[in-house]
């Protein structure tokens, strides 16, 4: 059974919507390193139908000469989750229909390898509610930007975490990983 290992980029302040604040810190060999070994064992890539729609003009014109991670995201198998969206053209994509934790179960199942998850708040929201994350991999910038929607939000379940490894890079990001635990009550 595979797993499940989302990344996100977050500020201090937990917002990860929309993370055009990274360009001030720009995308390091270290940084594009430590993406690529949460990438390594991803065979498959589960997205929310806002993301996917951002990468996939984002990244189906792209080879892996304008970057190293172009064969993995277009080459890849990717799951959309989305009751919304009708077709999904970028290469090697399906829409598996909203969401529902016993499709996710059974997708888990199903592929030879771990998931890849990037961005989709709100799909990472349910699969976190549903115990069907694995890892969760937070990459934290150093600055706060106020408002924006945040992976926690303020209403949100109060949610226990297991530090799995922290690592500071060298433009001032930090690299979170966390296990998921059973939720807190009380």
């Amino acid at each position: 059974m595979g797993r499940i290992k989302v990344h996100e980029f977050t500020t201090l302040d937990g917002v990860i919507g929309a993370p055009l604040w990274t360009l001030d810190y720009g995308f390091t060999d270290q940084l594009g390193a430590e993406i690529g070994g949460l990438m390594s064992s991803c065979t498959a890539i589960l997205l929310g139908r806002t993301t996917f729609q951002e990468f996939a003009p984002a990244w189906s014109g792209r080879t892996a000469e304008d970057d190293p991670g172009a064969p993995f995201f277009n080459e890849s198998p990717k799951y959309v989750v989305s009751g919304t969206l009708e077709t999904a053209d970028w290469n090697n994509s399906t829409i598996i229909g909203r969401y529902d934790a016993d499709t996710i179960r059974g997708l888990k199942a199903r592929v030879d390898g771990d998931l890849y998850v990037s961005g989709s708040g709100t799909l990472v929201r349910a699969l976190l509610a549903d115990g069907l994350l694995d890892e969760l991999h937070l990459f934290v910038y150093p600055l706060a930007v106020g408002e924006g929607p945040r992976l926690f939000p303020a209403n949100g379940p109060r949610r226990a975490l297991s530090l799995a490894g922290c690592t500071g890079l060298d433009n001032g990001v930090v690299h979170l990983t966390y296990a998921p635990e059973a939720p807190v009550t009380g």
